[in-house]
């Protein structure tokens, strides 16, 4: 029976053996990933004053994060609820004077004080990559290949990626599609809760095309052409096609160019990453600026629990071998040293299918049970 001083607070959960066992191999495969594209580890601290995670990108609300005061300076601190922030102060900091473009990846966990409506988890485990100096359409191109390698290396497949364009209505009010500035706000929403009716009460009918600009990213595309009769988002466009053309056969290719959820502090470009069967998304990525220093950057970050989701990877068994009462030691030693999982029997009860072991010790040579 579960003593109630037993019980996790709502949205916290151990991760049990296999599980551990599978986020284990998943972070190896990711990181791998990256640092075979030149990405080089940090590891920033969970904790940091407010004012600093709050100030190096838009978006980030610190009243989602778990905040207390600092018993030493009497500031307060906060736990990080994104990591892709402390990135960013890396780079504007320690690694001011390191070349550009400068390649950062990142595994850790970030907590928040209340869930988001759909995920009820409060703490996550989060891993991600950055190229800090550049937000060009090569940089952008690098880093959702990167994403869809990350993946693919962790055993993923079925793998979609969907951009966003999140400066579409600031880039089309200023010009093609004439906005007053205090109206930009009230439309970007709208577009966002895909609200036609939303749009018309506002007098902007002219945006309402942009509503049904989505689906495959060649369909989508030739759709925001024609609306973009004043040309304001060719670039845009012709980079969004050459970033999907290196994505090849490895992804399914979609744009939704209003979505703006979850994509509060990018730029020109945003990304969202699927697989076949999971729920949830396994990541977000793009472009933004790090204020202070004003530099540009593109990223992602992926997400543990639906990675785990779409490998199916907690509930994979590994062999173990089971070493008896007197086994040979050095044979023990020399099957570790290439790879083998080890359990030895502690006295003459010990059983090794109850172990869990799918192999036995035998003159010196594992074999199946």
């Amino acid at each position: 029976m579960t003593h109630p001083d037993d019980l996790l607070p709502e949205g916290l959960a151990d991760a049990l053996p296999a599980e551990a066992a599978a986020i284990g191999r998943a972070m190896r495969a990711v990181l791998d990933a990256m640092d075979a594209r030149g990405y080089d580890r940090v590891r920033p601290p969970l904790v940091e004053f407010e004012h600093a995670l709050a100030q190096r990108m838009d978006g980030i609300r610190t009243r989602r994060m778990i905040r207390f005061t600092d018993p030493a300076s009497l500031r307060t601190l906060a736990v990080r609820s994104d990591m892709t922030v402390q990135v960013g102060r890396i780079a504007a900091t320690a690694l001011a004077e390191a070349p550009r473009p400068l390649r950062l990846c990142y595994a850790g966990e970030v907590a928040t004080i209340l869930a988001e409506p759909l995920d009820p988890a409060r703490q996550r485990l989060q891993l991600g990559a950055e190229l800090i100096g550049s937000d060009s359409v090569a940089a952008a191109r690098e880093a959702v290949e990167l994403a869809v390698e990350a993946l693919g290396a962790a055993g993923v497949s079925g793998i979609s990626v969907d951009f966003t364009l999140p400066d579409l209505v600031d880039t089309l009010a200023a010009k093609a599609l004439p906005l007053a500035p205090e109206r930009i706000d009230a439309v970007r929403h709208r577009l966002d809760m895909k609200d036609a009716g939303g749009l018309a009460e506002l007098g902007a009918e002219a945006y309402l095309p942009l509503l049904y600009a989505a689906g495959p990213i060649d369909e989508a595309i030739a759709k925001l052409a024609a609306i973009d009769a004043g040309g304001a988002l060719a670039s845009r466009l012709a980079g969004l096609r050459e970033i999907a053309a290196g994505l090849a056969d490895r992804a399914r290719v979609t744009l939704d160019p209003t979505e703006r959820h979850g994509f509060e502090y990018q730029s020109w470009l945003g990304f969202t990453l699927f697989a076949e069967g999971v729920r949830g998304t396994l990541g977000r990525g793009g472009t933004y600026i790090i204020h202070g220093t004003e530099e540009p950057a593109v990223g992602f970050s992926l997400f543990m629990a639906p990675l785990l989701e779409a490998l199916g990877a907690a509930r994979e068994m590994r062999e173990t071998l089971f070493l008896p009462l007197g086994h040979d030691r050095e044979a023990a030693r020399r099957l570790r040293a290439i790879g083998w999982r080890t359990i030895a029997a502690l006295g003459e009860s010990d059983d090794a299918r109850r172990a869990g072991c799918s192999h036995r010790l035998i003159d010196g040579e594992p074999r199946a049970l």
